[in-house]
């Protein structure tokens, strides 16, 4: 069982180059399938796109503790899907860090 106090989340803002939102919604549904198949520490990872700006994401992401956090950031397809074929292709990339209040 998780312990909610150690919940670690991420809140990450994308907005993708205007000739590249369709290759990047593909691809983030494919790395967002490869999160929840491969990483035990991952609790929830939720990808969006914007109805009013489509080249605009927002991603929201619970691990069981900050060791899982960094665990999916050296997860191979994270470092090939996101960081190798993704952020190519981002005009701007923010991302926010939280600890879940109990």
């Amino acid at each position: 069982m998780t312990n909610q106090g150690e919940i670690y989340c991420v809140a990450a803002e994308w907005l993708v180059q205007p000739d590249h939102v369709e290759t990047v919604r593909r691809l983030l549904l494919e790395a967002a399938a490869a999160v929840r198949q491969h990483e035990p520490g991952n609790l929830l990872y939720i990808a969006h796109q914007s109805t009013e700006e489509p080249a605009r994401f927002f991603i929201y992401e619970q691990y069981a503790n900050q060791e899982a956090q960094i665990a999916h950031r050296a997860a191979p397809h994270f470092q090939d899907l996101v960081l190798g074929r993704i952020v190519p292709l981002l005009a701007e990339r923010k991302t926010t860090f939280y600890r879940l209040l109990a």
